[in-house]
């Protein structure tokens, strides 16, 4: 916006020079040099075309006998070359250059040629010219400068966090890995050799023995989420479909069904929609004792909402178990600004709904 207001009073300003400068006497003359500062607004949006139009104007008003330097053209050599269309403003340079001494020729002064040439080297010195190409030239360099130091310094940042990442995977891997490893194994053992025995498992080994797996289970998740790169990047909601087909292959009647206009959607809400999806099918298959699963997908103008439902062994009067993976859940909705909401549905089963904001900042 500043920018923008800086563009009109630049062009209000100049125009206002010229009509001063130039005291025309007719009304094209007041028109062309008008013209000529305020075609300058668009000197950001449309240099080519300010050109153009600035070197037009100029040679009008020289014709008609305004004796005024071009300071518009000016601006626009130096606009356009700031832009970077080096070829354009050097021909639309020479092409003015050129054909000013004509104009002058043409005015109603009846100058000589020799006046003429005089005139229109008044009007555009080559100095000035080569100043405002060079100005625009010299401020596009360093423009490109600075946004390749900022390029730089973001792929430095993002080399060094990625680096992060992986020595965490590592550290992950290397101790805790093998300790939850053994807990689990020994949870297992126990309850095999309790069960081989014939005696009751106690409850709290069983909840070791599956709280081991689970801790086993997100933790791998987690590896793979701190090892993922480019070239294997997070599933998104282009992967829910193969998560569907996975479960069908299990022998779950698992039916995919997407609603709304497929709007583009943040990476985070994609991964966290993929992740939902994955989890309520985990929970089914380990825990639902389900036949069939629904899974919707379905996008709205302001948000995502995935819902999955399954015809399961759960109970409206079933509070549910808030295990590992729901509580994943609900802190990648959360962490993204939306709702989750999971529980045993009236007909029976259980139903897990999400609503992801998508509006983007």
């Amino acid at each position: 916006m500043n920018k923008r207001w800086l563009d009109w009073a630049i062009a209000a300003g100049v125009a206002a020079s010229l009509v001063v400068a130039g005291h025309p006497t007719t009304a094209p003359g007041y028109a062309l040099l008008a013209a000529s500062g305020l075609a300058l607004i668009a000197r950001r949006q449309a240099p080519i075309a300010v050109l153009a139009a600035t070197g037009l104007t100029a040679l009008g008003y020289q014709a008609l006998g305004i004796d005024v330097p071009v300071i518009a053209f000016l601006f626009a050599v130096y606009s356009t070359m700031r832009a970077g269309h080096r070829v354009v403003t050097v021909v639309g340079s020479v092409l003015v250059v050129a054909a000013l001494p004509l104009a002058a020729l043409v005015s109603p002064g009846e100058l000589t040629a020799s006046e003429a040439f005089a005139q229109s080297r008044d009007v555009l010195q080559i100095a000035w010219l080569i100043a405002a190409a060079a100005a625009g030239e010299a401020l596009r360099q360093a423009e490109r400068r600075a946004d390749e130091a900022e390029r730089t310094r973001e792929e430095t940042a993002l080399r060094r966090a990625n680096e992060e990442r992986l020595h965490i995977a590592r550290e992950l891997h290397d101790s805790l890995t093998h300790q939850i490893s053994v807990i689990k194994i020994q949870a297992e053992v126990a309850v095999h050799l309790a069960q081989k025995r014939g005696e009751d498992v106690p409850e709290p080994l069983l909840a070791i023995r599956d709280a081991g797996r689970e801790a086993a289970r997100e933790l791998r998740a987690t590896l793979e989420a701190l090892r993922d790169d480019d070239k294997n990047p997070p599933h998104g909601l282009d992967d829910v479909a193969d998560l569907v087909q996975r479960a069908r292959s299990t022998g779950l009647d698992a039916q995919l069904t997407i609603e709304g206009e497929r709007n583009d959607v943040p990476a985070a809400v994609g991964r966290t929609a993929y992740r939902i999806v994955q989890e309520s099918l985990t929970n089914i298959a380990r825990h639902a004792k389900a036949a069939t699963a629904k899974i919707r997908i379905d996008y709205r103008p302001d948000a995502l909402v995935i819902r999955v439902d399954d015809d399961g062994t759960a109970k409206p009067d079933t509070k549910p178990n808030p295990g590992v993976g729901l509580l994943g859940m609900r802190e990648r909705v959360t962490a993204l600004g939306g709702t989750l909401a999971a529980a045993p549905r009236t007909e029976g089963g259980f139903t897990v709904q999400a609503e992801l904001p998508v509006a983007q900042p």
